[in-house]
């Protein structure tokens, strides 16, 4: 894989910092200590936890027992296409042994000189190894209550953007330290307790600018007179709440840090990157507990302590790439950019240089860079440095000033020291939540005793009442029993007077008494058997009513007894819910072994497959006429490569197959019926077309036939995409660009482009006319068979990937049509504005994304070199695009360009006269 410095471009970060107490505790780490044992890991919902790193640069103690000590580890960048195309005769002038952590410098082919280093990182290493080598154990000592720092030193264009800032959007194996470091940030806080924070910063010509707010370009540095802390006061700051507001900030920053072309780098860095993280963390099980309960007003203050507060600052520098003017070709305002850039570099080595020596001077304040940087170096904080190199044998020299930087640096000890203070403030907040607390408790009891007082009291006056109504009943029944014998009494002694009468009466009377006796018997027996039959009545209704009383509780005990079974199968059910959990974490578990020794298996099973066919070929040199089975072993071959890793381990695998097998065989495969078969064959070809030393072969063999032939032929979306790709690969040479154009290469990737719905196919496809289009000879033809009409049906995609091809190729045939008219072989109108190009153009000159605007600006300036274009990009608005160009354009290049165009075109300037455009 060809890797140039602009591919290690991608993303950056921003910061925070937060307010600190005046009550700190620092306690320095002791050197047995491990900051991973003392943090606990906290994660997020669905989060697992933190995994242990390997011993690394981050721990507290190096192998020669010095605490706190600048880790230093190498990383080497592989050779890019320009490298490989100048090298191709000369070894690299770098060896690392990383199994002994030490790296060879050759002087010359008999001699070099030789340095160890805490790390080796190889040009294979992955960005997660670097991580969990480099970054891993600063980010856990952070966490722990400790400032880190993590810093890339090295050449333009050797990774230290890449390594530092990509963000990985489009593979999340690319990302890079900052992306990763607040992955793991934001897994161990608890964001109820905990708060992350973060500032984004740019040191560029000595001045500091916030990456955050672009009108925030002077930010002044203001050192604690007595801890000697730096702080930025202006710098803003952004509270942290997922990983995608982060990435979100860094892709803001990334618009607004300073790029500009090289010759060693397409985007380099013009200023030094800083990102800050400020951690701010509670300890758990050190708070004291404010019991409401306890009444006792001593115990309560002996426990009333403030809780422990942990404060760590991350610090990840990306420095801008030293270079040398001669090789760099600066000039104007880069020059000026690389002389501050080297000077503060000069001034951070100087220090370096003093604390490795242990100087009793040592120059912080001879530069800004250094001052951001004191705690960094030779202060309190963890420190872990990766220095970037190249293994091109002409920057040898630069080489050798990186790696002894490194050297020095190794050498520099820091005192590491805990930032752990009292919060006071949120001890207030409990003390006051407490004290509401009692108080609305306090509230609630006296409503209750007065609410009581008040139901006693009208229970007092009810029984009063009720006892005055008794009394009056029962005064209302002594005066009627009273009144009942008083009668009865008197009825007695006129019964006696009348008996007496009754005596000298005769009998007559006597018999008319007695019957009047039997009557009133009678009527009082039928009252006694009313109130009989009554009674028996109310004695029927309560058993009734005390059956329906006893159903209703045995129904009431029924549905306790299901209430009890329910909650009982309800725990049943969490606790399978549970064990279903952990079998399903253990299934991954061993899913991911089974993917680990499935892929050990299939390297196996490659080397023996090569083997075979190498005995085959041995048999049939032999005398035999044919080996059975070599077509599956082909077949195997071929689809063996694609369960490699990315990257050089799959090309050199795709390398020895094409040596073993050959290209015959593997072009034959392309016209093999299993799609399958077709598919591998052509990812092979694809990758031996993206090595420049494999097209002539691919060419001569017929490779180019054949895949356009795929085109044309087969329906498959993924043979489709990769086709492109080879296309495009070979479309870089201009021999093959001729040939893909006679052999109707155009026709067939328009026809794809009209049919293709994936945004890949399509930058593949615009890619390849892309290319096409940088070609001065095939201009009118490619332009007859529809390749800029392909290229505007394109933006229907809207996939910024395939707009930024599209923007690159409208940009080379723009370029070719102002060669070409500037040596007086075309005249009139350009075919872009045309076939109508330009209110594309000009609608996405100030693209958001910088590969698009990029290009377009460029395609604006070049046609804006020919005079009879003028009175068309003036009625299609493109003349206010280029004075925006001419003022606000990140590229210092093309921004010139644009100001010469608009300075020597008579139109233009009568144009903006007219309008009143001061220029």
């Amino acid at each position: 894989m060809a890797a140039t410095a602009g591919v290690y471009r991608n993303g950056n970060c921003s910061r925070n910092s937060l307010s600190t107490s005046n009550n700190k505790v620092e306690k320095p780490l002791s050197v047995n200590s491990n900051p991973k044992n003392s943090l606990k890991s906290k994660s997020l919902p669905g989060s697992g936890l933190r995994k242990s790193a390997p011993p690394s640069l981050g721990a507290a103690k190096d192998d020669t027992g010095v605490p706190g000590r600048v880790r230093v580890a190498v990383r080497l960048r592989p050779r890019n296409e320009e490298e490989m195309v100048a090298d191709a005769d000369f070894a690299d002038c770098v060896e690392l042994q990383p199994e002994v952590k030490r790296l060879k410098l050759r002087k010359n082919n008999w001699d070099s000189d030789t340095y160890e280093f805490d790390e080796l990182l190889t040009e294979f290493a992955s960005q997660k190894r670097v991580y969990e080598v480099v970054a891993k154990p600063v980010v856990e000592s952070v966490m722990d209550g400790y400032n880190g720092t993590v810093m890339a030193y090295g050449q333009t264009g050797t990774g230290k953007t890449y390594t530092l800032g990509r963000l990985g959007e489009e593979d999340t194996a690319a990302r890079g330290i900052m992306v990763r470091a607040m992955e793991d940030i934001l897994a161990d806080v608890s964001l109820e307790t905990d708060s992350v924070s973060v500032s984004y910063l740019q040191l560029y010509m000595e001045t500091i600018q916030d990456l955050l707010d672009h009108a925030n370009d002077n930010i002044s540095i203001v050192e604690d007179p007595k801890s000697g802390d730096v702080s930025l006061p202006g710098a803003s700051i952004v509270e942290i709440r997922n990983q995608q507001s982060f990435v979100e900030l860094l892709r803001k920053g990334e618009a607004h840090r300073f790029a500009a072309n090289t010759k060693l780098n397409t985007e380099s860095s013009r200023s030094h990157a800083i990102l800050m993280v400020h951690v701010k963390r509670s300890v758990k099980g050190r708070d004291s507990i404010l019991s409401s309960e306890n009444g006792n007003n001593s115990h309560m203050a002996k426990s009333l302590k403030p809780p422990i507060v942990r404060k760590g600052k991350l610090v990840v520098v990306d420095l801008a790439g030293s270079e040398r003017i001669d090789k760099s070709g600066s000039e104007g305002h880069t020059l000026e950019e690389a002389k501050s850039i080297n000077l503060s570099l000069s001034a951070l080595g100087k220090c370096i240089n003093a604390l490795a020596e242990n100087s009793a001077h040592v120059p912080i304040r001879d530069s800004k860079l250094t001052r951001l940087l004191r705690d960094s170096f030779g202060g309190t904080a963890r420190t872990s440095l990766v220095i970037t190199i190249g293994p091109s044998p002409r920057h040898r020299g630069e080489t050798a000033s990186t790696i002894m930087f490194g050297q020095r640096a190794m050498k520099v000890e820091n005192m590491l020291k805990l930032k752990e203070e009292f919060d006071y403030k949120s001890l207030s907040r409990r003390l006051d939540m407490q004290l509401e607390k009692l108080i609305a408790e306090h509230e609630k009891q006296q409503k209750a005793f007065e609410n009581e007082i008040e139901r006693v009291t009208t229970e007092a006056k009810h029984q009063i009442l009720e006892s005055e109504r008794n009394y009056a009943v029962e005064l209302e029944k002594e005066r009627f029993n009273y009144q009942k014998e008083y009668m009865e009494s008197i009825k007695k002694l006129e019964e006696k007077w009348m008996m007496n009468q009754q005596k000298h009466a005769g009998e007559e009377n006597a018999s008319g008494l007695k019957d009047e006796s039997s009557n009133w018997i009678s009527i009082g027996e039928d009252s006694r058997l009313a109130n009989v039959e009554e009674l028996s009545e109310m004695k029927k209704k309560l058993q009734k009513e005390t059956l329906l009383r006893k159903a209703a509780e045995e129904e009431v005990n029924k549905l306790k007894s299901q209430l009890a079974e329910l909650k009982k199968s309800e725990a049943s059910a969490k606790s399978d819910i549970s064990k279903l959990q952990k079998m399903l974490e253990d299934e991954a578990c061993q899913k991911e072994k089974l993917e680990g020794e499935i892929a050990i298996l299939q390297s196996q099973l490659l080397q023996i497959s090569f083997e075979a066919d190498e005995t085959a070929r041995r048999i049939d040199k032999g005398g035999s006429e044919k080996v059975p089975g070599s077509l599956d072993s082909l077949l195997l071959q071929v689809r063996q490569p694609q369960t490699n890793d990315l990257g050089n381990g799959e090309k050199s695998s795709i390398a020895k197959l094409f040596e073993q097998v050959g290209l015959q065989r593997i072009l034959s495969l392309l016209e093999a019926e299993d799609v399958d078969v077709r598919i591998h064959a052509v990812k092979v070809v694809a990758n031996l077309a993206a090595e420049e030393t494999n097209q002539e072969k691919i060419v001569e063999a017929g490779g180019l036939k054949s895949l356009l032939m795929l085109l044309r032929s087969s329906k498959d979306e993924t043979i489709h995409r990769v086709a492109a790709g080879a296309i495009a690969n070979l479309a870089m040479n201009e021999t093959n660009q001729e040939l893909i154009m006679s052999q109707g290469g155009i026709p067939l990737l328009s026809m794809t482009a009209g049919s293709a719905e994936d945004p890949q196919t399509l930058r593949m496809v615009a890619g390849a006319i892309a290319n096409l289009c940088g070609n001065d000879k095939l201009q009118m033809k490619l332009r007859g068979e529809g390749g800029i009409k392909a290229l505007l049906g394109m933006v229907r995609c809207r996939h910024p990937d395939v707009l930024a091809q599209v923007a690159r190729g409208i940009a080379n045939f723009a370029k070719c049509e102002s060669r070409a008219s500037t040596q007086g072989t075309k005249n009139g109108r350009s075919l872009l504005i045309v076939d109508g190009v330009l209110p594309w153009i000009v609608q996405n000159a100030n693209n958001e994304a910088s590969p698009i605007r990029r290009h377009i600006e460029l395609a604006l300036c070049h046609l804006a070199q020919h005079e009879v274009n003028a009175r068309d990009m003036i009625s299609g608005g493109a003349l206010w695009e280029l004075v925006r160009i001419s003022r606000d354009c990140s590229r210092q290049d093309i921004r010139t360009l644009a100001h010469q165009t608009l300075t020597s075109s008579p139109t233009f300037q009568a144009e903006m006269r007219r309008l009143g455009i001061d220029y």
